[in-house]
């Protein structure tokens, strides 16, 4: 937002209204202004001060037309919204690096559960080999008389019967 003050703009001031001795009047323009020296400059920024005060216009306008107080704000604003960015960016990489810890820990987790899957599969097929060595050697099979058809339709009725119990304990 700039602050316009009500006396003419400078490109209605002459270099010579301002310091008379440069040129004749009016033979200056404000593209004229662009080639001084710092130090041209800031002597024009005086003297313009300083025909500011003697007209009676206000005073507290900086270089670019902005009152010092507005000059201020802008100033704590700025820093204000520095540290609120900084801030920011240091939320997100704490986030950034909790969340990356999570996931090593997590692929961690997944690496021994497979590992764990692994070597229960080798632990059945040991235990499904042994078993099928023993299945002809059976004592206790051979003494009841029960084949291995015989075996898995008790297994079967066995199970409904529990989940029958079960799913009757569950209703009542």
């Amino acid at each position: 937002m700039m602050l316009q003050h009500p006396g003419p703009s400078l490109a209605d001031i002459s270099c010579s209204a301002l310091v008379p001795c440069l040129s004749p009047p009016g033979s200056l323009t404000l593209d004229d202004f662009t080639n001084f020296t710092p130090l041209v400059k800031e002597e024009l920024r005086l003297s313009i001060h300083a025909k500011r005060l003697f007209s009676g216009h206000s005073a507290d306008l900086s270089s670019d037309g902005v009152s010092v107080n507005e000059h201020d704000r802008r100033k704590r604003r700025r820093e204000r919204n520095k540290i609120a960015a900084a801030k920011c960016r240091n939320k997100k990489k704490e986030k950034t690096e909790c969340l990356q810890m999570e996931s090593e820990k997590l692929e961690s987790v997944n690496a021994e559960l497979k590992a764990q899957i692994e070597e229960l599969k080798h632990q059945k097929q040991q235990l499904v080999y042994m078993l099928n060595l023993h299945r002809p050697t059976c004592i206790v099979r051979a003494q009841n008389g029960q084949t291995p058809e015989d075996e898995r339709k008790l297994f079967i009725q066995h199970i409904k019967e529990s989940a029958f119990t079960l799913h009757a304990g569950i209703s009542q």
